[in-house]
C-alpha cells in the first residue's frame, strides 16, 4: 500500500453503469483515496493478480466469462490474502451469502451502495493490512526467539500442504518444502506414517505427541512429533501446526524402542493363535494390525488389509450402523454387537463384534481394536430351531379342532357311500347329487387330513415302497392337466433306493409341491422331477438340525417361475400362510407337505431367488426289502352274520356305522360310553366277534374300557378308533395290545377292510 489513506482496489464489473456510479461513489468520499482499476472479464482480473498486489476486490459474480460461486472460488485461490466484497443484485443474496461462507469477506447489494457502504468496506481493508504487518512483526520476533533453537516448526493446511516453514532439518530448505506434501519430500512408508499421524488430529481435534523416523539422502534420523491442530477466529481447524526434535542420538531411547517392538511381535504372535479376528485401526479407519484369524474369516491377507479403509474393505456400502459403532466407542471407550461383513469372495458373515478404544500414554485416543467372532453358522441353527419350535406350536393348535371336524365328516363321507348304494335306479339328477356330496365329503375329509398331517405324531399307513413309481405316475398327470407352456422334466435313477412310507401321503407331498410350481409360472416354463441316492455325513447333519447320519433319498422339484422373496421364505410353512389371492389357495399345502415328511423321519430344504425360480429337496431316509403292495385297492370284504360291538358316543356316527355293516351282513350292538360297553360285553361275549371303540368317551375314556374288556377275555378283537391319532394314544393303544387302528373320517372300505383284518386274525 502506497500510504495509509490510499487504497488500490480491482474492480471486476462488465456493466459500464454500474462501474461509473462505484468511481462516483468513490469521489464522495474524502477520507481516504482510492485508486481503482476496473476490469470486464475474469480473466483480465487474473492476469492483473499474477502481476500487481491489490488492498481490496470488488467482484461482480455474473461475467461474461463466468457465472456464480465459481467466479468466486477463481479468483479467491488467485489471491488468497486479499479481502474480496462480493457484488450482487436483489435477488441474489443467497448467492452473495454463499460466497461469505467460502471466504468472502462482505457483500454489498447494488441499488442500495452508498458512501458509507464503501468506506466501511475500504476501513476493513485498511484494518487487515495493519493486522498482516502486525502478524509479520510476531513472525519476525518468533523467528529471533528460534534462531538458535534446534525445533524444526511448520505449519500445515487441511491438504498437508506446507504453508510455513522454519528450521527444516538438514537436507531440506524452506524453497523444497513449502506449498508440498508429506509424500513430495520424504519416503513413501515415512510420509504415511506422518499422514496417518496429522490426520487423526484434523479429524478428532485433539492434538498429539509421538516419535517418528524419517529418512533424508539415505539417512534416517528419529524426531520427537508434536502436533496440534491449527484453528482460526472462529476455532476452525484450518490446518496443523508442528514441532519436531531430533532425538536420533538418545540411544537409551532407541534400545527401549527395540524392546518395545520386540514385545508387540511376541504380543502379535499371541494374537495370531486365536481363532477370532483381530483388527486395529486408526481413528482415520484405516486398518494397521490384521492377525491370523482375520486373514481366515475375511479371506484378505495381513499385507493386503493393512492401510486400507476398513469399511471399504468389509462393507458394500456406508452404513450409519457403523458409523454409530465408531462413535460410540471413540466417545465411550467400548462398542459391542452383531455385524453383517463381506468377506474378499464377496460372501456374507455375520460376527459378534466388540470395539474398543486404545489411548497413549498421555491418555489420548490412538487407535481402535475390534474383536470379531463368526457367528453365521450358530444363527443358522438358532433360526432352524426356531421355525421348528414355532411350527410345533402351530401345529398343535390346528390338532386340536381336528377331532372334532373328523367326527362330523364321518357320517357324512360313509352316508353319502350308503345312499348311492341304497337307491341304485335313482334317476341322473339325484346320483349327480349324491356324487357332489360324496366328492365334497372327502375334500373336507382330506383337509382335515392336511391340518392332522401338519401336527407332529400323525402316521400313516406306512410300507416299503418305491419313489420313482410315485415320480412316474404324478408327471404322467401333470402332463396332462397343466397348461402346454409349462415343460415337464423327470429324471429318476434306476437304482434308486425304497423308502418306509405311506404312498398317498408321499403322494400328495410331490403334487402340493408340483401345484405351488404350476402356479410361479403362469407365463411357463419347466418343472423338473428328480430323485437321487445321498449318504448324509456328520458335518452335513451338524448343520441341518432335522437330519441325520445315514442313507436318504432326495427327491427335488424345480420350477423356473417368480422365486420367493427372501423375506418369505421363514414363513412359506406355516398353516394358512399364502402368498396367493384370495380363493386360490388355503395355505395348507406346504404347511401338509412339512407335515408328512417329518412323519415319514425327513426334513424339507427350500431354496429360492427373485424370478430365478425355486427348488424344493425333500429328504426321506431309505430303507431296504422289497416293495410291497397297498391295501387300499383291495376288494372289501362282506360280513357273515357277525356280531359287532359298536362304541362311540356320537349318535351320527353310530347311525352310520350300523346302517353301513348291516348293509354288509353285519349284527351290531351300539354303546355310547366305556362304562355302557362293559356291561353289553359281558353279557353278549360268548356272541360278540369285534369290538370297534372310540378312543375318547366319556363317562369312561376308551383306553380303560379296552383293558376292562381284555380282562374280560383276553381274546377280545378290538378295533381303535380315533379322531386325532397322535403319537401318544397310538402308544398306549398299542401297550395294550390293539394293533389296529381306524382313523376317522373313514369311509365303508375301509371299515369292511379293518374288520376283514381283525377277524381274520388267530389269538
Amino acid at each position: 500500500m502506497a500510504g495509509e489513506n490510499i487504497i488500490k482496489v480491482l474492480l471486476i464489473e462488465d456493466n459500464p453503469g454500474d462501474v461509473l456510479l462505484l468511481q462516483e461513489l468513490f469521489k464522495e468520499v474524502t477520507t481516504v483515496v482510492v485508486e481503482l482499476m476496473p476490469v470486464k472479464r475474469l480473466y483480465e482480473a487474473v492476469n492483473y493478480l499474477t502481476n500487481e498486489i491489490f488492498d481490496v476486490i470488488l467482484l461482480d459474480l455474473s461475467l461474461p466469462d463466468s457465472q456464480g460461486l465459481q467466479t468466486f472460488v477463481i479468483a479467491h485461490n488467485q489471491a488468497k490474502a486479499t479481502p474480496i466484497i462480493v457484488l450482487t443484485g436483489i435477488n441474489d443474496e443467497t448467492l452473495a451469502t454463499s460466497a461469505m461462507q467460502q471466504g468472502a469477506q462482505d457483500y454489498l447489494v447494488k441499488g442500495q451502495v452508498t458512501g458509507d457502504l464503501l468506506v466501511r468496506s475500504m476501513r476493513y481493508a485498511i484494518e487487515r493490512q495493519r493486522a498482516d504487518n502486525a502478524l509479520r512483526q510476531s513472525e519476525e520476533r518468533f523467528r529471533v526467539a528460534l534462531k538458535n533453537s534446534p525445533i524444526f516448526v511448520y505449519n500445515q493446511d487441511r491438504d498437508l500442504r506446507y504453508t510455513w516453514v522454519y528450521n527444516p532439518p538438514s537436507g531440506l530448505t524452506v524453497e523444497k518444502i513449502l506449498g508440498k506434501q508429506d509424500l513430495d519430500i520424504i519416503p513413501l512408508e515415512d510420509a504415511q506414517r506422518l499422514i496417518a499421524i496429522k490426520r487423526g488430529v484434523l479429524s478428532t481435534g485433539i492434538g498429539t505427541r509421538e516419535e517418528v523416523s524419517i529418512t533424508i539422502k539415505e539417512t534416517t534420523r528419529y524426531y520427537d512429533l508434536t502436533v496440534e491442530p491449527l484453528r482460526n477466529e472462529t476455532q476452525e481447524i484450518i490446518g496443523v501446526t508442528c514441532a519436531s526434535i531430533d532425538i536420533s542420538e538418545r540411544q537409551a531411547a532407541l534400545r527401549d524402542r527395540k524392546l518395545a517392538e520386540e514385545k508387540i511381535r511376541e504380543q502379535a504372535a499371541l494374537l495370531d493363535v486365536t481363532t477370532d479376528a483381530i483388527c486395529v485401526r486408526d481413528l482415520n479407519n484405516q486398518i494397521i494390525f490384521w492377525n491370523k484369524g482375520a486373514e481366515t474369516l475375511y479371506g484378505w491377507q495381513a499385507t493386503e488389509a493393512r492401510g486400507k479403509n476398513a469399511s471399504e474393505l468389509l462393507y458394500d456400502e456406508p452404513s450409519p450402523e457403523i458409523e454409530a459403532a465408531l462413535l460410540q466407542a471413540i466417545s465411550q471407550g467400548k462398542w459391542q454387537g452383531e455385524l453383517t461383513k463381506l468377506t474378499k469372495m464377496n460372501k456374507e458373515v455375520l460376527v459378534a463384534s466388540r470395539w474398543s478404544l486404545v489411548c497413549d500414554e498421555q491418555g489420548k485416543p490412538k487407535s481402535i481394536l475390534t474383536v470379531d467372532t463368526d457367528i453365521t453358522e450358530k444363527k443358522h441353527l438358532e433360526a432352524q430351531l426356531f421355525r421348528a419350535q414355532r411350527l410345533e406350536s402351530i401345529g398343535t393348535l390346528a390338532s386340536g379342532i381336528a377331532h372334532d371336524l373328523n367326527n362330523i365328516l364321518t357320517p357324512i363321507l360313509a352316508g353319502a357311500q350308503l345312499l348311492s348304494l341304497k337307491f341304485p335306479d335313482a334317476d341322473e339328477r339325484t346320483r349327480h347329487l349324491l356324487e357332489i356330496l360324496e366328492i365334497n365329503a372327502r375334500r373336507g375329509a382330506n383337509l382335515v387330513k392336511q391340518v392332522l398331517s401338519f401336527a407332529r405324531g400323525v402316521e400313516g399307513k406306512h410300507i416299503t415302497l418305491q419313489l420313482k413309481h410315485i415320480i412316474v405316475e404324478i408327471a404322467k398327470i401333470l402332463k396332462e392337466t397343466f397348461p402346454k407352456s409349462i415343460e415337464i422334466s423327470t429324471n429318476v435313477p434306476q437304482d434308486l433306493w425304497m423308502v418306509s412310507g405311506d404312498s398317498t401321503q408321499l403322494h400328495q407331498v410331490l403334487m402340493n409341491l408340483c401345484v405351488n410350481a404350476r402356479d410361479a409360472m403362469s407365463n411357463g416354463g419347466t418343472l423338473s422331477l428328480s430323485a437321487e441316492n445321498m449318504l448324509i455325513d456328520a458335518n452335513y447333519a451338524r448343520m441341518n438340525l432335522e437330519a441325520k447320519e445315514g442313507s436318504y433319498i432326495v427327491t427335488t422339484v424345480s420350477d423356473t417361475g417368480v422365486g420367493i422373496p427372501k423375506e418369505m421364505l421363514d414363513r412359506i410353512f406355516e398353516p394358512f400362510f399364502t402368498t396367493k389371492d384370495v380363493g386360490q389357495g388355503t395355505g395348507l399345502g406346504l404347511s401338509t407337505v412339512l407335515g408328512i415328511v417329518k412323519s415319514h423321519g425327513g426334513f424339507v430344504n427350500v431354496y429360492s431367488e427373485p424370478e430365478s425360480g425355486t427348488s424344493f429337496k425333500v429328504y426321506l431316509p431309505a430303507v431296504g426289502g422289497i416293495e410291497t403292495l397297498s391295501p387300499e385297492d383291495l376288494p372289501p370284504q362282506t360280513g357273515h352274520g357277525e356280531l359287532i360291538l359298536v362304541v362311540d358316543d356320537e349318535a351320527a356316527i353310530q347311525e352310520i356305522t350300523i346302517t353301513s355293516l348291516e348293509a354288509h351282513n353285519y349284527k351290531i350292538l351300539v354303546a355310547s360310553d366305556g362304562i355302557e360297553a362293559i356291561a353289553l360285553y359281558a353279557q353278549n361275549r360268548d356272541k360278540i366277534s369285534a369290538v370297534l371303540m372310540d378312543i375318547m368317551l366319556p363317562s369312561l375314556d376308551g383306553l380303560t374300557a379296552m383293558r376292562t374288556l381284555q380282562k374280560i377275555n383276553p381274546q377280545v378283537k378290538i378295533i381303535a378308533s380315533t379322531g386325532l391319532m397322535s403319537d401318544n394314544k397310538l402308544s398306549a393303544v398299542a401297550a395294550i395290545g390293539v394293533n389296529t387302528f381306524l382313523s376317522k373320517p373313514y369311509t365303508v372300505n375301509e371299515l369292511l377292510l379293518s374288520l376283514h383284518k381283525v377277524l381274520s386274525e388267530v389269538k
